[in-house]
């Protein structure tokens, strides 16, 4: 009887112990504390309480796990079931995913979020082609050229070795008469400083996560564009999730994507300010600089839309309302 009642009280305690959490692991490009790794951070302690602990997401945080350029195979094949990367560095993948890259097109705030909208139906749908679900996406900060010496025009940066990060910022770099060289955030003060690059396009943020200052002196305030992240998880292994699972995880990326977008726009005023601190100072680009950079803003515009065909044909329209 004693045995029985031992075999009992086991079972018991068996059915009313916690169901063992999944644990998936999540690359991410970027810094423990770049402001896109703080909004993930918080989005996977969201998913957690709100899943009662049946998912557990493990990040691998500035590349750690899976560099950058090889983060959305991985999530695509299921080598991981959740990612952030940066959409614009896929873009000769798909032009939609080049979209956000087009510089002077959609320039500030509200434009950028005008445009995520009107890009986000046909960014899901190619998204979903490749197995992965949206979850969330962020723009970064307004993209700003960084230059060693002052320019007196969009001329000077001729022949200079500029650092880019995904194609449309490479093709910018080429009319602008530069080299582009690939560089990844974490490389760039390295690269500066062997004289492997000697200008960038990049936000205030990552100005000053790379402590820009070191190796730089001039920031031109273009608000070029806003190229976003996104967070994805692969479709098959988020239909596996258990119903409120799953619902956790669609609530905490909601709450991401409203927070992300605030964390950014409160980390480029924070961002402009310590880049001055520290003593760089940050140009208003005049007249004739807006101009030329105008101008090569709709030869992209143009490039871009003959290789989107409809797709791009869509979010231009849908962005500019026609």
């Amino acid at each position: 009887m004693r045995f029985a009642s031992a075999i009992f009280a086991f079972a018991l305690a068996v059915a009313g112990s916690p169901v063992h959490a999944q644990k998936w692991d999540m690359p991410t490009p970027y810094s423990d504390n770049e402001f896109h790794t703080l909004n993930v951070k918080r989005f996977v302690q969201d998913v957690k309480s709100g899943g009662g602990g049946k998912l557990d997401i493990v990040m691998h945080t500035n590349g750690s796990l899976i560099k950058h350029p090889d983060i959305l195979r991985a999530v695509s094949t299921g080598q991981v079931n959740i990612a952030e990367f940066l959409l614009g560095q896929f873009g000769n993948e798909d032009p939609v995913f080049a979209a956000d890259n087009l510089p002077f097109v959609a320039a500030g705030w509200d434009n950028a979020w005008k445009f995520y909208q009107a890009q986000k139906p046909l960014l899901e749908k190619k998204l979903q082609g490749r197995g992965l679900k949206l979850l969330y996406s962020v723009a970064w900060p307004g993209q700003g050229i960084y230059t060693k010496t002052p320019l007196k025009s969009v001329a000077d940066l001729k022949g200079t070795k500029f650092r880019t990060y995904s194609p449309q910022t490479a093709r910018l770099a080429e009319l602008l008469g530069a080299s582009p060289t690939v560089i990844q955030v974490p490389e760039v003060p390295q690269a500066f400083a062997t004289g492997s690059i000697s200008a960038m396009i990049t936000s205030s943020a990552t100005g000053t996560s790379t402590k820009a200052w070191e190796f730089v002196k001039n920031y031109y305030t273009t608000n070029a564009f806003h190229p976003k992240n996104v967070v994805v998880v692969n479709a098959r292994a988020f239909e596996q999730l258990p119903a409120d699972v799953k619902k956790a995880v669609l609530a905490a990326a909601a709450d991401a994507e409203t927070r992300g977008w605030e964390f950014a726009k409160q980390r480029e005023q924070s961002a402009n300010k310590e880049l001055a601190a520290n003593g760089m100072t940050l140009h208003e680009p005049d007249a004739a600089m807006k101009a030329a950079f105008k101008k090569i803003g709709d030869t992209m515009l143009a490039e871009w839309q003959k290789n989107a065909g409809a797709d791009g044909d869509a979010i231009i329209k849908a962005y500019r309302g026609k």
